[in-house]
């Protein structure tokens, strides 16, 4: 695109020692289901450029949706101005990185864009009318689709030139079951990078149905969850929430340098904090943006860097932290790709992607066969932690008591409360069945930022924890 070139070349004429833009052009459809009813359609378009550049030992950027020459000359203009006005005690530099000339994109089975809408919200629908039939007392049922196709066009003054395409599909539903003056409430947030044959893929007319079974025979069978230390077996979401929370988000490196402290938060580990134990020796948890059709899909970063999978936790140690070239300079080591921005107008920052625990060798049964008292926590309802990401709190929702090796009836509210160190130093064995359909939001910075990113990984065991 030639006024991102232009961009490029202008801000060095202005003196910025580096420049990059980037454009975006985010084309979503959204629709949301209550009861059945469809009871919103939104269309958005939403395009523009971003400028950055370094001057003086300085960043800048500014962003327009005026996409002529005068509107990003003015831009340019802007994030050199604040880059020189801007006086630095420790100037800002980039780790260095090689230019890079790709042009990627996923691909689509059904394609969004040639999809039509009525097709969609028939297929959502199809499966609450399902629901319905089970003829269970569901008086609230409440489905979100979401279709994002992003267009991007990165350019720096260091030759890299890239383009891409990355469209993706949200499905975000949430049941509420009844009997008597009891209810039960389950909700899923699936996410696929791809077309519109993310439905199929994930099964989700069966597992909607599952998940209004499992809620009524909570209703009908279940019983408080017991209390105490006990081995606790966790399903795929119940991983993959830990995952992101007491992996992903404590190893950005701009928390971990204390950047994030009055947005999103801090982290427990330090900057020197590589090699320090904080699992057992089964545990590997990564952050992958290249697994293919995990919503968080990407091939370069939103700095040029060719994306990997990268180690976070490694036999229990801490291995490395998500870099962007800045975090990476100050902390004298590469970026490892993993600086992302929500569109144009927002800088891109170290972001999680597709964060997950490594699949092992066991088979549930197996698990499960050796544990004599315990819990099979295999979703959760809700979590909390603390802003170092290090005291957690997660909640199940579909559960059952473990006796003697062998699946007992439901159990209700499981409460699991362990430092991020407890959780993952419990962990002694990791499940064949890994999962990467979950989906949420990384949240963090200011103005603030929330990107897709997928939550993942086996169902795990872990030894004599305590519950609540």
């Amino acid at each position: 695109m030639e006024l991102v070139d232009f961009a490029v070349d202008y801000a060095q004429q202005k003196g910025a020692t580096y420049s990059e833009a980037r454009w975006e052009q985010h084309a979503t459809e959204y629709f949301s289901l209550k009861n059945g009813v469809l009871d919103a359609l939104v269309y958005t378009t939403d395009e523009g450029i971003g400028v950055r550049v370094l001057a003086r030992g300085s960043l800048g950027f500014a962003a327009t949706n005026k996409l002529t020459k005068a509107g990003v000359k003015a831009i340019v203009d802007d994030a050199v101005r604040i880059a020189k006005a801007t006086k630095r005690k420790d100037p800002i530099s980039f780790a260095s990185e090689p230019a890079v000339t790709s042009n990627w994109s996923v691909p689509e089975r059904r394609k969004l864009a040639d999809t039509p809408v009525e097709d969609k919200v028939e297929e959502v629908q199809h499966i609450d009318r399902e629901v319905v039939d089970m003829k269970y007392k569901i008086p609230a049922r409440y489905f979100v689709s979401t279709s994002l196709r992003i267009s991007k066009y990165f350019a720096n003054s260091e030759g890299s030139r890239i383009r891409s395409y990355s469209p993706r599909v949200r499905m975000y539903y949430y049941l509420t079951l009844m009997k008597g003056g009891d209810t039960e409430q389950a909700y899923r947030n699936y996410g696929w990078s791809g077309g519109w044959e993310a439905l199929q893929e994930w099964n989700t007319l069966e597992n909607v149905l599952q998940e209004a079974r499992t809620c009524q025979n909570a209703l009908d069978r279940g019983v408080k969850s017991p209390e105490g230390r006990m081995d606790l077996v966790v399903g795929p979401p119940v991983a993959g929430i830990m995952a992101h929370e007491s992996c992903g988000h404590p190893t950005e490196a701009d928390r971990v340098l204390g950047r994030e402290a009055s947005q999103a938060g801090k982290s427990f580990i330090t900057p020197d904090g590589i090699g320090q134990k904080v699992g057992s020796p089964v545990v590997n948890v990564v952050d992958d943006p290249t697994v293919e059709h995990a919503i968080a899909y990407y091939l370069y970063d939103d700095e040029g860097v060719r994306a990997r999978r990268r180690y976070l936790y490694k036999a229990g140690k801490i291995t490395e932290f998500l870099q962007n070239r800045e975090t990476a300079a100050t902390l004298r080591t590469r970026s490892n790709g993993a600086s992302r921005a929500t569109n144009y107008d927002r800088e891109p920052i170290p972001r999680m992607a597709n964060t997950f625990v490594e699949p092992g060798n066991w088979d549930v049964d197996e698990m499960i066969e050796e544990v004599k008292h315990g819990v099979w926590m295999k979703t959760y309802m809700e979590w909390n932690i603390d802003d170092k990401r290090f005291n957690g709190k997660y909640v199940g929702r579909e559960a059952y008591l473990i006796e003697n090796g062998e699946v007992q009836g439901p159990v209700r509210k499981t409460v699991v409360e362990l430092t991020t160190p407890m959780v993952w130093g419990s962990v002694d064995a990791c499940g064949k069945d890994l999962l990467l359909t979950e989906a949420g939001f990384c949240g963090k910075s200011d103005p603030g930022q929330a990107l897709d990113a997928c939550l993942g990984g086996p169902t795990m065991r872990l030894r004599n924890v305590s519950l609540r």
